[in-house]
């Protein structure tokens, strides 16, 4: 914890007084920063992780977008609000780690529970509003355009074909049976990649990871948190996670009141749903292969991957 309060005061100003861990995500650790009169959400992506390069480098990319929704949006008081390192940076680096900083949002993560109707309505709202902009806003978003490459498919295929033996035996057992499906899947991601290419689809600002897990209820309001994901693409990348809910209707109706011409495109819905499905896979293989884990963080990823692989039915 020494590390990071010289960080914070060297970086950030701020003369801190407790570094309290919290739940984080796959991408990060996270912790609750308290000062004399504030608290902060520290966010710590460590360089050991085989995924932090790809969480990390459009930081300075999506970072400005984010700010940009919250001055000229409806959004402003819905995501998370990032703070500025003494220097005017989004991030600040350290030999063996990347932070972010935000201000903290005292509030509880949907997780495990139910949208309830109200939420599902806050929810509709969120994503229409952030689908109301593209690469016409004033900020450049020409790194964050969707190009539909895939090119972790190749690194997992190799894995599949040279790596299950580097695995402890119980869990090459465990994807061995499923390792045929992986790479139909792979085919089918391939060809819908290809053909989506030289498709004119619409596009638009998307958050590309909108699931329980990354909504707050925070003061009567829902915040859309863990913006690593923001890409310029079709919709169908957000709507992958709604489709399948059983008030998706409802979600639609609300929707089509800023997007009345909508009509889901198949393709592309298949496209990010499959695709999604295998860099859940290849993340928790790579984990397994690369990163350095206790004995429960290894247990915990082995329980994720076998039921990712369980959906692949």
């Amino acid at each position: 914890m020494d590390e990071i309060k010289t960080m914070l005061k060297e970086q950030y100003g701020i003369d801190c007084t407790n570094v309290l861990p919290q739940q984080g995500g796959w991408s990060a650790l996270a912790y609750k920063v308290l000062d004399d009169q504030r608290a902060y959400f520290l966010k710590v992506y460590e360089k050991s992780r085989a995924s932090t390069s790809k969480w990390t480098a459009l930081i300075d990319m999506y970072m400005p977008v984010t700010v940009w929704l919250q001055q000229n949006s409806s959004l402003k008081g819905k995501i998370p609000v990032p703070l500025f390192t003494t220097n005017g940076d989004y991030k600040c680096e350290s030999e063996d780690a990347i932070y972010l900083l935000f201000q903290y949002i005292d509030g509880e993560t949907i997780g495990n529970r139910e949208l309830s109707k109200e939420q599902l309505y806050q929810l509709s709202e969120i994503v229409a509003e952030l689908h109301s902009y593209g690469e016409e806003i004033s900020v450049k978003t020409e790194e964050l355009r969707e190009d539909f490459e895939v090119p972790f498919l190749q690194e997992l295929r190799n894995a599949l074909d040279n790596d299950l033996n580097k695995l402890s035996t119980d869990v090459a057992e465990m994807i061995e049976p499923w390792v045929e499906r992986i790479k139909g899947l792979s085919e089918s991601v391939r060809r819908l990649s290809a053909s989506l290419k030289n498709n004119q689809l619409r596009t638009a600002l998307c958050h590309t990871d909108l699931h329980n897990w990354n909504l707050m209820q925070a003061e009567g309001k829902l915040v859309l948190i863990d913006w690593e994901g923001l890409t310029l693409a079709p919709v169908e990348a957000d709507l992958m996670f709604l489709v399948d809910h059983p008030h998706f209707d409802t979600f639609l109706s609300i929707y089509r009141k800023r997007h009345k011409a909508y009509a889901l495109n198949r393709d592309a819905l298949q496209f990010y749903q499959e695709k999604r499905k295998l860099e859940d896979i290849w993340e928790f293989i790579q984990q397994l292969l690369f990163d350095e884990q206790d004995a429960q963080e290894r247990a915990e990823t082995i329980s994720l991957l076998a039921k990712e692989l369980k959906t692949l039915v």
